[in-house]
Parts: structure tokens; sequence; C-alpha cells
């Protein structure tokens, strides 16, 4: 037992190469403390000589690690375990194979590597700040006969440093095309940038550039605006392992031409009948506002008798002659629009006059009967019922104006129906004058006086003067037919 721990001590003093090979393929249970610890310091010095089987997942694998993703400036926990402990040296070496931790003892004088747990069973170390530097395979291993190890890969992650949106115009119009541009710099991995406009997603098209290890991702979008979006915000999203809920936004400022609407104020419902009043208002709204704003009456000249003031347009006696288009038309700095107001004036309605209290009599003429027995019926005096009073008679007028109309239709319809029974009135007039005259021209056989006499007569002419529709009678005696 000592006569191994006198070789590794004067090999130390000699050579430090041949100290740790023969600290290394010392058996375990050989070990001592203070041969530990010289082998430790000359771990930390230089690399171990001997090769061991480097495994990663392997079944039958004595030593368990798992890789590790962490963000820049984060803490990094490197854990090596041993399934089935049996008191051997583990120790933890950096990407350049530097021993960090040789069982409890860290050579290493990189301070930022700390011993989270040590035991026989597993080593624990944590590193913070990490930086990309730090990336790489970090090796575990166990001094067995013969020795094990195990990498575990350390991935560094780094957010966007900077997202910024870029906007073509400030100011847009209506109906233009406006191009976007979200920048994320210096990342790892590269981003994914994605869009929207309010609620809703939107395609750009990205482009990425490499500088060393870090990534600068550009994505363009083109969007045509309109009124709609005036004050909707367009929202740059990044998507980033190491970053969540990234985002910048620009609100959209869009100039648009007015929009015109007229509203009807009098008569608030109903037509617009002669003799009344009618009020029209003109509300107009853009970006700028309309600054001007004016009333026409659209292919013929407006009536002296309207009044125009500001928005408002007021008819005061209506008369069929202001029939037509009234437009209201309003411009800002983008543009001119306008609305238009059909205005058909109807008949005023129409009055009954009260009516008069009138009796009417009806008289029987007595009739005689063949029994001699005179029967007269007497006079029957009737009146027609008058309404209580002119209230009942005006009904009609004094309806909303929805009832005037049904009354103005009514008043056609019954024009109609008078026209149409006055035609069928007229054709059968005309049909029985000419049945009249037909029956009258073919009443049939009919007899006269003039061949009276003649049976007895000898012969012709002796019959045509003993007649009394004769010659000799002719001049007193005459018949007409007509």
């Amino acid at each position: 037992m000592r006569k191994p721990k006198h070789v590794a001590a004067a090999s130390l003093s000699g050579t430090k190469i041949e100290v740790t090979a023969q600290v290394t393929n010392l058996p375990t249970r050989e070990f001592s403390p203070s041969a530990l610890r010289v082998s430790a310091e000359a771990a930390g010095a230089l690399a171990p000589a001997a090769e061991p089987e480097t495994t990663k997942g392997r079944d039958g694998q004595n030593l368990v690690t798992e890789d590790v993703t962490v963000v820049e400036g984060d803490v990094a926990t490197i854990s090596c375990r041993v399934k089935n402990s049996d008191d051997s040296v583990i120790q933890l070496l950096n990407p350049n194979r530097q021993t960090i931790y040789f069982r409890d003892f860290r050579p290493l004088k990189d301070s930022r590597f700390q011993l989270v747990n040590f035991s026989n069973s597993e080593l624990r170390v944590s590193l913070t700040n990490v930086s990309i530097s730090d990336e790489g395979r970090y090796f575990c291993q166990l001094y067995t006969d013969p020795p094990q190890e195990i990498y575990t890969t350390i991935t560094v992650l780094v957010p966007p440093r900077n997202l910024v949106i870029d906007i073509q115009k400030e100011i847009a119009i209506e109906g233009e095309e406006i191009e976007l541009n979200c920048t994320a710099m210096a990342s790892r991995p590269a981003t994914t940038i994605r869009w929207f406009k309010g609620n809703k997603e939107l395609t750009g098209k990205s482009e990425v550039e490499q500088w060393s290890d870090m990534y600068t991702v550009t994505s363009q979008l083109v969007l045509k605006v309109g009124r709609e979006d005036d004050g909707v915000p367009v929202i740059c999203l990044v998507d980033h392992p190491a970053v969540k809920d990234l985002q910048t936004q620009r609100y959209l400022e869009v100039m648009y031409k007015p929009q015109v609407r007229v509203s009807q104020n009098y008569p608030v419902q109903g037509l617009t009948r002669e003799g009344e009043p009618l009020e029209l208002t003109c509300a107009a709204f853009g970006k700028p506002q309309p600054t001007d704003m004016r009333w026409l009456r659209v292919d013929d000249e407006m009536p002296q008798h309207v009044v125009v003031s500001g928005s408002n347009l007021l008819i005061s006696n209506l008369n069929k002659t202001d029939n037509g288009t009234y437009r209201c038309e309003a411009s800002n700095a983008v543009g001119k629009s306008h609305a238009d107001y059909m205005l058909f004036v109807y008949d005023p309605p129409t009055t009954i006059p009260p009516p008069t209290t009138t009796t009417t009599t009806t008289t029987t003429i007595p009739t005689t009967i063949t029994d001699t027995t005179a029967t007269t019926e007497p006079a029957v005096h009737g009146f027609t019922q008058l309404p209580n009073s002119a209230e009942e008679l005006d009904y009609g007028d004094l309806s909303d104006s929805r009832a005037g109309e049904e009354g103005a239709i009514r008043s056609v319809d019954h024009a109609v129906v008078g026209g149409v029974v006055a035609v069928v009135v007229f054709a059968m007039l005309c049909l029985l004058i000419i049945l009249g005259r037909y029956f009258a021209r073919h009443k049939g056989t009919y007899f006269t006086h003039e061949a009276k006499g003649a049976d007895d007569a000898a012969d012709a002419d002796t019959a045509i003067i003993n007649a009394e529709g004769g010659q000799n009678n002719s001049e007193e005696k005459k018949e007409y037919f007509i």
C-alpha cells in the first residue's frame, strides 16, 4: 500500500505525465487522500494521457448525463451520475479537455464553475453567466478499469438584442400600398417573425443574414391600406426559444376623403306634401375633417325659396316645382365625395265639406183592383243618418303621414276602377244601340191595306182599281214606315 504512494510522489517531482498515468491506472482501493490531491493537481495542469472509452446512451453504460440548453447570461447545471457506484473517482472536463472538477476539488481557476453536489454517485456543477464561448461538449469521466467517459452538450441561446419596425410612409392615403420592415438583430438561432394587423395575422417575406455565430432576420410586409385601417396597430412578433412575447408595433395613420350622409329632419316620417316644409341635414366625416361643404340641385338650378344654412337645407313651402335631386358635396385635402336626396312632392291631403241634412219623401200611388177595392199605401218619409261631428268625416286627414300615403294609393285605385266601369258602361250602350237597329230592320212580314178588296176582282187591273190603296185613293191615305 505505501510503495505505490511513494512512487507517485517521486514521479510527481520528476515528470507530471508519469504521475498522472500511474495514478490513473491504480486500483481505486489503493488511493489515499494525499494521493488524490496530488493527482487532481496534476490533472488540472494537463489532460490525462490515457484515452478512456467514450460512449453516450449505450446500453450498460455506468455514467449518465443530459444535454443542457441555456439562455446567454443564465446558469447551466451539468450533472455526472453513476448508476452503480463502486466508489470510483468522477471528474468533469471542459471542451478543451481541461479538468473542471476532480471529485470535489476544482483545479480550473474559472470561478464561474461552482460545486452543487458531490457524492459517490453524482458530481453536479453549475456554470453562471453563460456566454457563447462556453458552448460545446463537456465530458464526465469515471476512473474504472477501463475508464469510462460520457459527454454532454451545452447549447447557448441568444435572444434578439433589438426589434425595430421601419415604415415606408408615416402617413398613407386610402388605397395606397405601404411597406413595413421588422428587424430582429443578433440572435441565435435565427428568429421567426410574424405579422399581425389588429387580431388578423398577415404573411411577410423574411431574409436571414449570418454574422459569425449570430443571425439577423429582416421581414418585409406590403400592405394596402383603407380608411378602416386608420389607428389600427401593426404588430411584429418574434418566435424564439430564448424569449417569449417579444414584440413591437406601429399604429397606421391613413388619410381618406369625406364620407357624406344626408338625413331628413322634417317631416320626421311620411310623405313630403305640397304646402308643407322640408328640412335636410348633411353630415360629413373624413381625415382630415372636411372644410368645404355645399348644397346643389342636380341637373337644375336651386329654387329661389330654398334656404341653405351651412349643412342644413330648408324649404318652407313645398310645391311641385321642387321635385328633383338635391346633392350635398364635401371635400378635404384627399378628395371630394357627395350624397344625394331625391325629393318628390305629393298632393296635399283632401278635406271633405261638412254634410247637410236631407229628407227624402217617397209616395205610393193607389192601385185599382178588379173588385173595385182601392188600397192606398201611406207615404214613407226617411232621412239619411248624419255623422256625429265633422271629425268623423276628416278622420283620414288627421292620420299620420303613412295613413295619408295609403289614402293616396286608394284614391289612385278608385280612379282606375271608375275608368274601367265607365268603359264597360259605354260598351254596353253601344251594344244596345246596335242590337236595336238590327231588330228594327228584321221585324218580319207585315200587312198594309193596299190589297184590300182585290180578292173579288175579275182581273188584275180591276183589283188595283178597287183596292183601298189603289191609285184613286193614294192621295187620301198614306202610310209611312220608320
